[in-house]
C-alpha cells in the first residue's frame, strides 16, 4: 500500500475537536438534550393533531394530520436512537446524534412556531404564508414535476461551475506564471469580472443558439472569474525557495508548473471555488427565472404566476438541500485533495 493511501486511511479516524471535547453518548449532558429533543418533536406532533386548523378561505391544509404523525416518528426514532446508544451500541452513531441534538431541538421549535402562526392562528395569513404541513402534499402529489426540476437545476449548476472552474484555473494559472500573459489578461479580467453576469442576460441570449447554453455560459463566467483572481493569488504567492529547491534538482519548467506551483496554489484555489460556486447559485435561478422550460428557478417563477405559494416554499426548501449539499461536497473534495496539509489550512 502506498504511503498516500496510508495516509487517506488515517482520516478516517481524525476526531473533529468539538466532537473531541463533547461529553460521552452516555452523559448527563446528552441525556437531558436528548430528552428535549424527544419532547420538542412530541409536542409538535400533538399541537398538529389536536389543535384545529383556522378556516383559511379558499386555503385548506389537507396534510395537517400526516405532518403531525411524522413528528411523532421522528421523537419515536430519536428516542430509540437514544436507547441504543445509552446501551454502548454505534458509539459513532452517538457522538453524530449528541453533536446533531440542539440543532434537532431549534427545528422543532422553529416548527412548531410555524405551524402555530399560519394554520393554527392565521397570524400570517393564507395564501402568501402556508404551513409546514402543506409542504407534504406538495412533495406527494407535484413530485414529478418537482423532481425533474430539480434534475436540470443540478445538469445546469453542474455544467456551468465546470467549465468555469476550468477556465477561471487556466487563466489564474497562466497569468500567475507568465508575467507576458498577465500583461494582456490581467486588464481585461479587471473590467470584465467586476460586472454581474446578469447584466449581460440579454446578450448571452442573443449569442447563444439556445436558453440553455447561454445559461451554462452566464453561471460559467459567474464562477471563472474569482477561480482565476484565487489561482492567480496562490500561484503568485508560492515561496520561491520551492522552486529553487527543485531546479537544483533539475527539475523542468511542466514539473515546476505541476508538482510545485498547482500543489502550493490549491488551497487558495478551493477558495476561489467556494466564492465561485456562491456567485453561481445566483446566476443559476435568475438565468433559469429568464429562458429554461425546466428548473428551480423555473419552478419558483410558475408557482409565483399561479400564486401557489406553497410550490415555491417547497421549491425554495430542495433548492437550499441541493445547494447546501453540492458546498459540502466541495468541502469533502477539499478535505480529500488537501489532507497532506491537515493542520496547515484552517477553515
Amino acid at each position: 500500500m502506498s504511503a498516500v493511501s496510508a495516509v487517506l486511511e488515517d482520516t478516517n479516524d481524525i476526531v473533529l475537536p468539538e466532537q473531541a471535547a463533547a461529553p460521552g453518548a452516555g452523559s448527563a449532558s446528552f441525556t437531558l438534550k436528548a430528552i428535549l429533543a424527544i419532547v420538542a418533536w412530541g409536542i409538535l406532533g400533538a399541537l398538529t393533531l389536536f389543535w384545529p386548523n383556522k378556516p383559511a378561505g379558499f386555503a385548506e391544509w389537507t396534510y395537517t394530520t400526516e405532518f403531525g404523525v411524522a413528528a411523532f416518528v421522528i421523537a419515536g426514532l430519536w428516542a430509540g436512537i437514544v436507547g441504543v446508544t445509552r446501551q454502548g451500541f454505534l458509539p459513532r452513531v452517538g457522538a453524530i446524534f449528541q453533536h446533531a441534538a440542539p440543532w434537532l431541538i431549534a427545528s422543532a421549535l422553529m416548527l412548531t412556531l410555524w405551524e402555530v402562526v399560519t394554520a393554527k392562528t392565521g397570524l400570517l395569513p393564507p395564501p402568501f404564508f402556508a404551513p409546514p404541513s402543506s409542504l407534504i402534499e406538495v412533495y406527494i402529489t407535484d413530485w414529478p414535476r418537482l423532481s425533474d426540476s430539480a434534475f436540470n437545476t443540478l445538469k445546469l449548476l453542474s455544467e456551468g461551475v465546470c467549465w468555469g472552474g476550468v477556465v477561471g484555473f487556466l487563466i489564474g494559472l497562466s497569468i500567475g506564471w507568465s508575467k507576458a500573459i498577465g500583461y494582456w489578461v490581467h486588464p481585461v479580467l479587471r473590467v470584465i469580472g467586476p460586472l454581474p453576469p446578469t447584466a449581460l442576460l440579454p446578450l448571452a441570449f442573443y449569442f447563444f443558439p439556445s436558453s440553455h447554453s447561454a445559461s451554462v455560459f452566464l453561471i460559467a463566467l459567474a464562477t471563472s472569474f474569482p477561480v482565476a483572481i484565487l489561482t492567480w493569488s496562490g500561484i503568485a504567492g508560492v515561496n520561491k525557495s520551492y522552486y529553487d529547491v527543485a531546479r537544483t534538482m533539475g527539475a523542468s519548467e511542466w514539473f515546476l508548473i505541476l508538482r510545485v506551483a498547482i500543489p502550493a496554489a490549491l488551497p487558495q484555489v478551493f477558495v476561489g471555488l467556494f466564492m465561485g460556486l456562491g456567485a453561481s447559485f445566483v446566476v443559476l435561478v435568475t438565468a433559469e427565472m429568464m429562458g429554461v422550460k425546466s428548473g428551480l428557478g423555473w419552478y419558483l417563477t410558475w408557482a409565483q404566476g399561479w400564486a401557489s405559494y406553497t410550490n415555491m416554499y417547497a421549491a425554495l426548501i430542495v433548492m437550499a438541500v441541493i445547494f447546501s449539499s453540492v458546498i459540502s461536497l466541495l468541502f469533502f473534495v477539499r478535505d480529500r485533495v488537501l489532507v497532506w496539509q491537515k493542520g496547515t489550512v484552517k477553515w
